[in-house]
């Protein structure tokens, strides 16, 4: 059994991790292309987000292939939520100026949010 205090940690390390993946480290180029599907620059960002990862998944767990597994399923998981936030955005002529914006934006980063406690759930209980 993983003690609690190393959940709070791995979670604590997933949180640092989105925020400097989705908000420090992302360029122009990431937030421009991520409707456009499979645009490298999309890859990239999601691909950023799956390799921080495994920092906050070495603190439950060593077994490579629960990492692989986990970080993959991440890597699809984000470059798709964000791929759909960026058609609907698109698509529904939304900005920073729209209410519809904000909750869809909501909606996106509380899909990862889940994502990450899926992975801590995955992590300790199913592998």
């Amino acid at each position: 059994m993983v003690p609690d205090y190393l959940i709070l940690l791995s979670m604590f390390v997933f949180q640092l991790k989105h925020y400097l993946c989705d908000f420090l480290l992302q360029t122009y180029d990431q937030i421009r292309f991520k409707g456009k599907y499979l645009h490298p620059a999309g890859l990239l960002h999601a691909g950023l987000h799956m390799l921080g990862s495994i920092p906050a998944l070495l603190i439950l767990t060593r077994a490579p292939v629960t990492i692989v597994v986990l970080i993959v399923a991440e890597f699809l998981i984000h470059y798709h939520t964000d791929w759909a936030k960026a058609r609907l955005d698109s698509t529904l002529r939304l900005n920073d100026q729209n209410s519809l914006y904000w909750a869809i934006f909501g909606g996106d980063q509380l899909v990862h949010q889940l994502t990450y406690v899926g992975m801590i759930y995955a992590a300790i209980y199913l592998f």
